[in-house]
């Protein structure tokens, strides 16, 4: 990858408190898990504070916190406290998910998080416990009703979808989307990261695909599938394209058939204080080592600064590279 020319400005933050998770998702990791990094190896949620500071004055104004699975690290709620109260963030978000939620999510809102995206990849719990290897469905839609009871609204819904898999549910879950609201399901055409690449090109359910079969069954209730084009993200923080059906909205995210690399406006930031330009890229700027060294503000504002100018004009993940293999989302924060 080379840099590209001039780039949006970049005003969104992905912070990854942690690379472990609770559930092994058959397109995320093996069964067994990854290795983990050594709690030493983890950034401080003082250090990981830090960061998010010296990010505002480049722009940052939207954090999202994600992991691993972010609600498994303890603390997870004063932590995001901090960060709401950091000058210049305007928006924290937070994706889970789900399924230790309903304990923490009145507790979230409080500390300043407004919206949760929750990753479900099925509403059968049979397929649900398949797909990410543990039996915990129920867990996750309270997750998803208490998110909605403590004022975490819209919630979406982030569903990976794989041709064979869980494909026949994208008009279920659309419905149920249509039926209000406060839920927005959003579809995510599979990447071929990590564990993904051993599903093939033929998983691939291009956006267009579901758009195409979403309106289709729209049509035979009598409802109408339009595009929302008013509806975009906070601080545009967010690639979904999006539309409504009945009294809901529906999200499409197309990272394969419909790059939206120059418009991408975002940082990632890993547990192990790396900053990733690019989601699919090898590249990344070490900040844990400045960090402990005793680099000034200033020093890792120029750091960052330097990672935003790297990022790349357009991934290449339609020509499957090998090196794609090691680029787990748990361990880089999605």
């Amino acid at each position: 990858m080379t840099a590209g020319p001039a780039r949006p400005q970049v005003s969104y933050m992905r912070v990854s408190i942690t690379d472990r998770c609770n559930q092994r998702c058959v397109y995320c990791m093996p069964p067994e898990g990854v290795a983990l990094k050594t709690h030493t190896a983890i950034l401080s949620y003082e250090e990981l504070a830090r960061v998010i500071r010296c990010a505002v004055p480049l722009g940052v104004r939207s954090v999202r916190l994600t992991g691993g699975e972010p609600l498994v690290r303890r603390g997870i709620v004063d932590f995001a406290a901090s960060v709401a109260a950091i000058p210049g963030v305007d928006d924290l978000a937070l994706t889970t998910n789900g399924v230790l939620l309903a304990d923490l999510a009145r507790d979230l809102r409080r500390a300043g998080v407004r919206r949760v995206n929750v990753s479900l990849d099925s509403l059968r719990p049979d397929r649900y416990r398949r797909i990410t290897r543990r039996d915990a469905f129920a867990a996750a839609w309270t997750g998803v009703e208490a998110a909605l009871a403590a004022g975490l609204a819209p919630v979406k819904i982030n569903t990976v979808v794989v041709r064979g898999l869980n494909d026949d549910e994208i008009e279920e879950m659309a419905l149920a989307a249509a039926a209000g609201a406060r839920l927005i399901w959003r579809f995510i055409e599979l990447m071929p990261l990590g564990e993904a690449r051993g599903f093939g090109p033929d998983a691939l359910v291009t956006a267009d695909e579901i758009v195409g079969r979403l309106a289709a069954a729209a049509a035979r209730r009598g409802l109408a599938l339009t595009e929302d084009t008013q509806g975009q993200e906070p601080l545009g923080a967010g690639p979904a394209r999006y539309f409504r059906l009945g009294a809901g909205r529906i999200g499409v995210i197309s990272p394969m058939t419909h790059g939206f690399c120059s418009t991408c406006n975002r940082l990632r930031l890993t547990s192990d204080g790396r900053v990733h330009p690019c989601l699919t890229s090898s590249l990344e700027i070490d900040l844990a080592g400045p960090l402990r060294a005793g680099a000034s503000d200033a020093e890792l504002t120029r750091l960052l600064a330097w990672a935003v100018s790297l990022k790349p004009e357009a991934h290449r993940m339609r020509e499957r590279r090998p090196e794609l293999a090691e680029r787990r989302m748990s361990r880089i924060g999605g």
